[in-house]
């Protein structure tokens, strides 16, 4: 009995190794033949792949040098995230074995994507990002201090960061019905968001129908948590020449700007509570519970100022 014991260890053990050598081997594989396709846009480098019995997979040391720039963008390291390492393994089934093989939820994941404030690449994002947002009142002092078109690389050199380092985390998972996505966003000494939508219909089928693909919120929470950022705004803002009211007054309206590119206009049972954010607390949370599933195409036929209404938002500071 000893020695089958023994034996059945071994055997498991031999198993378990050569699974991961062989899933070792295909990753490493589809990430050379990623990097020959991307090689007339960019140099793309990694140092290995590795998996977990909890069921992550993930590509280490990714190095990414676009053509044109002399800057660097890298990652610590970026996968995905399943219940199990046999989790992993009947992904490679999804092909023959359809949605039968997806497992009980499927993650994504990046970890320190980092981002040099001063890089030539994240310069030419940011005017692009002006462009692209129409941002006329970009270099008025309330607007540059606050991001409300995100920092400019003197802002963020200016509140004390040399890099943005950013971690992803998002978790699909799929009932009969509906389908829930899980989303954990943080940016380091910044701020982090802690999400989870729950949406109607089944993931699968939904997202089979490509452009038709309409998501139908039924739920929303969202939990937005300070880590640092407020308090460095509101002291560049007012080294900038403005004071604490006229600080305030340009964050609220950058928050606004926010609601308005999404096609919402903020109440103040949103706004009340993001002020008192502002002043000290550290988290605001937002909820939405509407009535029925809305589609997130459909809000554009409503006037900004019935969406909040029409979602049931609801926000509070703590």
């Amino acid at each position: 009995m000893k020695n089958f014991i023994i034996w059945a260890i071994l055997i498991a053990a031999l198993g378990y190794g050569g699974a991961k050598l062989y899933m070792h081997n295909e990753v490493s594989d589809t990430m050379d033949l990623v990097v020959l396709q991307m090689s007339p846009f960019a140099d793309v480098e990694y140092k290995g792949v590795a998996s977990t019995l909890s069921g992550e997979l993930t590509v280490e040391g990714v190095r990414i040098q676009v053509e044109g720039y002399s800057d660097a963008m890298t990652i610590d390291r970026i996968g995905i995230d399943t219940p199990s390492f046999f989790s992993l393994l009947s992904l490679s089934d999804l092909s023959s074995n359809g949605p039968d093989a997806m497992p009980e939820y499927i993650g994504f994941l990046i970890e320190g994507l980092r981002i040099p404030a001063d890089s030539d690449y994240y310069a030419d994002l940011y005017e692009y990002t002006l462009v692209a947002l129409d941002a006329e009142d970009a270099t008025s002092v309330s607007a540059e201090c606050t991001g409300r078109y995100g920092f400019s690389p003197a802002a963020l050199a200016a509140l004390g960061y040399e890099d943005q380092v950013m971690s992803m985390a998002m978790t699909l998972r799929d009932e009969d019905t509906r389908y829930s996505i899980d989303l954990d966003f943080s940016m380091d000494d910044m701020w982090n968001i802690d999400a989870s939508l729950d949406l109607e219909g089944n993931m699968i089928a939904e997202m089979s129908r490509g452009m038709a693909y309409q998501p139908r919120l039924r739920s929303l929470h969202l939990e937005y948590t300070d880590r640092s950022l407020n308090s460095r705004v509101s002291r560049y803002c007012e080294e900038r020449g403005l004071g604490a009211a006229d600080v305030l007054r340009a964050q609220i309206d950058s928050f606004k700007q926010v609601g308005e590119m999404y096609g919402i206009e903020f109440d103040q049972y949103i706004i009340d509570p993001y002020k008192e954010f502002l002043l000290g607390k550290s988290a605001l949370v937002v909820t939405a519970q509407p009535t029925n599933p809305v589609a997130f195409s459909q809000i554009d036929l409503y006037a900004p100022s019935d969406v909040p209404a029409l979602l049931n938002l609801a926000a509070v500071a703590r």
